[in-house]
């Protein structure tokens, strides 16, 4: 809900935007605005939930660290567990998502529920590769008598292996993607400063029907540079 409110305000502070640099008119902003507060936090919502997916991993990376820390010092997966998840909130919060999932599953295990089904609704909910390649490799290993801590080991390593490529990955692109938020405001920037530094100039943009559509024509430039800067610069990580 909390991220829908943050969306929702940054819907209007776009809508105020788009109205003062393209229609200098108060109509224009009444309109948007609850059209933006509405749509602005669905059309966020998958950069949203790739973004929780992203903090998600490089959690679950550390913790499957500590866990098999744990595990090979001979101390048993509940407790393991356990033990580990006040490790996960000195380092992220007691409010973050992966402590969250390792209190379901050290409360679950407390109630005397096994492990493999808590393990597997939490990759579930997560809806990350990782965790569910994870859980499955546990369950396995539970039902068929492996040594945990070794087959823990061994998916830790490679899950680590694979989300420091993807780090790296995102490293080489995050200088591209600042540029493209550059860009992207570039054009609000441009008129702006010419209305203040050329006052009048631009008068007939916003006063006249064709200054109005050659404004609307601009403003669709621009949103389509967006959605195709979009596309180009989305990497599935």
């Amino acid at each position: 809900m909390r991220d829908r409110q943050r969306e929702g305000l940054k819907g209007a502070i776009l809508s105020a935007a788009v109205a003062y640099t393209f229609y200098h008119s108060l109509p224009v902003f009444l309109i948007l605005l609850p059209i933006s507060i509405l749509v602005f936090p669905v059309v966020m919502k998958p950069r949203l939930k790739e973004k929780r997916q992203w903090e998600l991993r490089l959690q679950f990376k550390e913790a499957i660290w500590i866990l098999s820390g744990y595990l090979s010092a001979g101390i048993s997966v509940e407790n393991a567990f356990e033990m580990t998840l006040p490790e996960l909130g000195r380092l992220y919060g007691e409010d973050a998502m992966i402590v969250n999932e390792f209190r379901t599953i050290v409360r679950g295990a407390k109630l005397n529920k096994a492990i493999e089904p808590l393990l597997l609704g939490f990759a579930e909910r997560s809806g990350l590769e990782e965790i569910r390649s994870f859980a499955e490799v546990f369950v396995i290993a539970k039902r068929s008598g492996g040594s945990l801590k070794e087959i823990i080991e061994r998916t830790g390593k490679i899950i680590r292996d694979e989300t420091e490529v993807r780090e790296e990955i995102r490293n080489l692109t995050a200088a591209k993607r600042y540029e493209q938020s550059i860009m992207n405001l570039l054009p609000f920037g441009i008129i702006i400063y010419i209305n203040v530094s050329s006052g009048g100039f631009m008068d007939i943009m916003y006063e006249t029907l064709g200054g109005r559509f050659v404004m609307s024509l601009c403003l669709g430039l621009t949103i389509l540079s967006y959605y195709l800067s979009q596309r180009i610069l989305n990497i599935r990580l």
